[in-house]
Formats: C-alpha cells, sequence, structure tokens
C-alpha cells in the first residue's frame, strides 16, 4: 500500500522527528517496529513463528553457537568445540560462571535437558525431525562438557545450533518459557503489552554487562508497512530491522535523518501449495501453476525490485545454490496446456489463503490475477497470523503465499507431516545420502540434486528470495543489516 502524504502534512513529520530524534540520541533505550506479535508466546522450541525469535534470541535466551551477520558461526554458549573425522560426534566444551537470569547456574544438564525436551515424543519443535532426532546420543562427562553423537553427519550442525530452536532453557523454568522466559542472554522480559509491544531490559547479572549500552528496548507491532513508516518518520520509532515497505526506500534513502542498509535474507518467498489435495496432487498442476506466474512482475511489483527470483527452496546466499528459473518460465499458453492435460476443467476455483505481511496479502493480489490469465481463479481469504498457524501451516488449504526465512530448511520437504504434504521416498532417500556424506564435492553434487528434485517436482511455486532492508535513527548502530536468521542482537546495538 502505497501512503500518500500532503506536503504540509510531511513538513510537520520532519520537524517533529527531528525533534524526537534528537531527544532519543544518547539516551540508553531504542523503541523497534515489528510486523508481527509473537504467537502464540516466546518460546521458539515449541512454535514456529519467526517472530518470537526476532525478540528472545540471542536477548534472553542463548544457544550453544551463535550465527553473526554475515552467517558465520562463532561460539555462544559453548566456549570451543572439536568434530570427530566423520562428522557425527561433536564435543563441546561450555562457558563457565554463566548463569540463568533467575541465578541458576549453567551446566551441561541443562543442554543435555534442552535437546531430550527438543526430542521428545510430544516436542512441537521445528527442528525436531530435521535437527533433534539425529542426535543419537548425549554425553555431558562433566559440568562443563556436553558430547553429541548424530546418526548421520550433518555439515550444517554447528549453524542449525545457532538457530532459535536449539536455545538452552533451564529445566526449572523451561515449562513457562512461552510466558516468562528465562534464559542467559542479556536481557529479561519487563512488560509484554498484548496487541502493543513488548519490552526487554538489560540484565545486570549478565556476564558481559558492562558492555551492554541499551538499558531498554520496546518492540512495537505495527502491522500495517505505511504505518511503520509514519511511524518512523514522525520519530516514535528509532528503527525497523526489516523494512517491509520497498515503495518508501527512495524516501527514507534521500533523508538525512536515517541510515539505510539494504543486505541479503536466507528468506525463500512461496505459494505453498497442498500437495495433497485434488487437483495439487498432480505435478503436473503444480507445473501449469509455476508457468502462470511472472517472477518478475511480482518482484517489480510487490516489492519494487528488491529481491530475486528462485526456482526452487534455496536462497542465492545458500553455499551450492543452483539457479533454477529457468525451469519454470512464464508461459500462460504452457500452463493452459498442463491443466488441459492433467483433465483439469477451467475455470478451478481455489482459495489462496494470505497473512499479513505485505508481500503476502499485495502479493497475493498480484498472483491471482495471474492465475486468473490461465484459467485458475483464486479467492483470496486473508488472515490474521494465529489463524495461518492454525489452517494452513496444519495442512488445511488450497494455496498460499509465505516467506520461508529460516536458512537451509530444505530438509522440510523429507517430513511427510510438513503443511504442503510432499511424500517423496527417491527425496527423502536423496536426503539421507546428502546426510551420510563427508566428501565436500560430492556433497556439493548431491546438494544440487536436492534443488533440483524440489523444483522438479514442482512442491510449490518458488517466486522470490528478499532483499533485507534496514532503517535506523541516525547515531543508532549495530542493527543487522542482512538477515541470515530473523534476529535482533540488542547487546551488538548502541546510541554513537
Amino acid at each position: 500500500m502505497t501512503m500518500k502524504k500532503p506536503t504540509r502534512w510531511l513538513a510537520t513529520l520532519a520537524l517533529a522527528a527531528t525533534a524526537l530524534g534528537a531527544a532519543a540520541q544518547g539516551k540508553d533505550s531504542a523503541v523497534l517496529a515489528m510486523v508481527l506479535e509473537p504467537t502464540p508466546g516466546l518460546d521458539p522450541t515449541m512454535a514456529p513463528a519467526a517472530a518470537i525469535g526476532e525478540v528472545v534470541h540471542y536477548n534472553v535466551l542463548e544457544g550453544l553457537t551463535k550465527i553473526n551477520v554475515n552467517g558465520s558461526v562463532t561460539p555462544l554458549l559453548a566456549e570451543s568445540w572439536t568434530m570427530d573425522p566423520d562428522g557425527k560426534s561433536y564435543t563441546f566444551k561450555l562457558k563457565k560462571g554463566v548463569k540463568f537470569s533467575d541465578g541458576e547456574a549453567f551446566d551441561s544438564g541443562d543442554v543435555k535437558f534442552s535437546f531430550e525436551r527438543a526430542k521428545a515424543e510430544t516436542s512441537t519443535n521445528k527442528a525436531k525431525g530435521a535437527v533433534f532426532n539425529n542426535i543419537s546420543r548425549i554425553e555431558t562427562p562433566d559440568a562443563s562438557t556436553v558430547i553429541l553423537v548424530l546418526d548421520k553427519a550433518d555439515g550444517n550442525f554447528l549453524f542449525r545450533l545457532g538457530e532459535n530452536t536449539a536455545v538452552i532453557l533451564d529445566p526449572k523454568t523451561a515449562a513457562t518459557t512461552a510466558t516468562q522466559p528465562v534464559g542467559t542472554g542479556p536481557y529479561t522480559l519487563a512488560e509484554w503489552k498484548k496487541g502493543n509491544s513488548i519490552t526487554l531490559a538489560k540484565w545486570d547479572g549478565f556476564r558481559d554487562a558492562k558492555n551492554v549500552k541499551l538499558r531498554r528496548v520496546t518492540f512495537r507491532f505495527i502491522n500495517d508497512p505505511a504505518a511503520r513508516v509514519a511511524a518512523l518518520l514522525a520519530g516514535d520509532i528509532d528503527a525497523v530491522p526489516r523494512l517491509d515497505a520497498p515503495q518508501a526506500l527512495k524516501q527514507l534513502q534521500a533523508d538525512k535523518r536515517f541510515t539505510v542498509v539494504v543486505g541479503s535474507t536466507a528468506g525463500k518467498g512461496i505459494m505453498s501449495i497442498n500437495n495433497k489435495k485434488k487437483p495439487f496432487d498432480d505435478v503436473r498442476v503444480r507445473r501449469a501453476l509455476m508457468h502462470a506466474i511472472d517472477r518478475k512482475a511480482f518482484i517489480d511489483g510487490v516489492l519494487e525490485g528488491l529481491g530475486q527470483p528462485i526456482g526452487s527452496h534455496m536462497a542465492p546466499t545458500d553455499g551450492g545454490y543452483v539457479d533454477l528459473t529457468g525451469m519454470y518460465p512464464h508461459d500462460p499458453e504452457k500452463a493452459k496446456a498442463l491443466l488441459k492435460e492433467a483433465g483439469v476443467t477451467t475455470p478451478l476455483n481455489v482459495t489462496l489463503t494470505l497473512p499479513p505481511p505485505q508481500y503476502a496479502r499485495k502479493g497475493g493480489e498480484v498472483i491471482a490475477a495471474q492465475l486468473a490469465k490461465v484459467g485458475v481463479i483464486a479467492k483470496i481469504e486473508n488472515v490474521e497470523w494465529a489463524q495461518w498457524l492454525s489452517g494452513p501451516f496444519k495442512g488445511n488449504f488450497d494455496l498460499t503465499v509465505i516467506n520461508h526465512v529460516e536458512p537451509l530448511d530444505f530438509m522440510q520437504y523429507a517430513n511427510t507431516g510438513y503443511y504442503w504434504g510432499y511424500d517423496s521416498k527417491a527425496f527423502r532417500d536423496l536426503t539421507a545420502k546428502y546426510a551420510a556424506e563427508s566428501n565436500p564435492k560430492e556433497r556439493l553434487k548431491l546438494f544440487a540434486d536436492i534443488q533440483k528434485m524440489i523444483a522438479t517436482d514442482s512442491v510449490n511455486a518458488f517466486i522470490f528470495n528478499p532483499s533485507a532492508v534496514a532503517v535506523s535513527k541516525k547515531g543508532l548502530k549495530g542493527l543487522w543489516g542482512s538477515s541470515p536468521i530473523f534476529a535482533n542482537d540488542l547487546a551488538a546495538m548502541a546510541w554513537q
């Protein structure tokens, strides 16, 4: 949605923002804007919403490793580690003297508890199948040593341990993490105004508290992209870590009060297809949908060009990425022919379910118009995030538009219970072979084969990899310019 404002109103906003911006400089607090409120709570090990990690990951809750803004992996709660030559056993030496914010000491038993909890039959951890079920044994020879033994070698294991699904919880408080998260990070939950904001407060007992400059950080939930930009211009907020109002980019870049950084993400923007539902269980129908979509028109019209087309469930930033966009060029006539070949009578009426983000709401309208040209009539159903999680994410949908932000999450295609319902033994065998392979060259070849199989089976319609746009008031340093994962490292932020 483009927001048009009268010149006088813009001038008033500019004056107000200048005054408020000056007042914020030098303070020890900051206000950040988010698109979505974390749902249903603040435990990233129990629910899949990326918004949870945006608030608590690295701030309240920490894992053994840390994924940095450039995608590199460094120690966090682990001080160091060694890996056996076969890639199946990792020995972690833990940092000593670390405490949880309630005063409980952190040790190897907490790691064992957290990972066994993630593996448990009742676990709803979204990385359960891809990461934790692959841990066959957890040994704790002493309080500061953890040995993790894997069934199959995983070249991405250390990266996985830096994701929010692998944060370490204390057994005494784990059950209430969703509402009262207790972790080893530099902040604690100070206040949650449902529907409005979450405020974190600096924890003075943090092991490196002297280097944490912001004492209070508030995350405000502002769903509407135009409203977020207006709040930024008015000085009501200090930063938007992930701007999803691309039409405002040039205006903000030209405004000397702001720093704008355009970076990369691991996101895969797709139109998910319910592979278990007729007629989408026919690969020809799924391929027809892919041919019906004009990726360039989507990226230009919805993202203002701030993105790259993709042809499988990988991002161009992934090592070993293969550009497969040429497999399904925009070709409405080919789409019509495939639908006819599959015996589909047009018009085919379907439901396109759209969550709140602009790429989905605005993008869904673009997709619906493109599908209509090949005889697929998409009835748009706008839902809130909680409804999306209880509907499409549970497998109750025809088509939906979603940006999968988790890096290297291609293993979900080996999960037959995942919401899009893809069930391919050939793919599961391929990923098992990939996981067991230790030769780097062979792994690269298998990784390319994985991408090609997902694209060949046209499991979903792969559309865009969005750019990251971070906007902050001048003087606020440390905001991530890229998003290898959805996190906000508040301890790295400060006013200068």
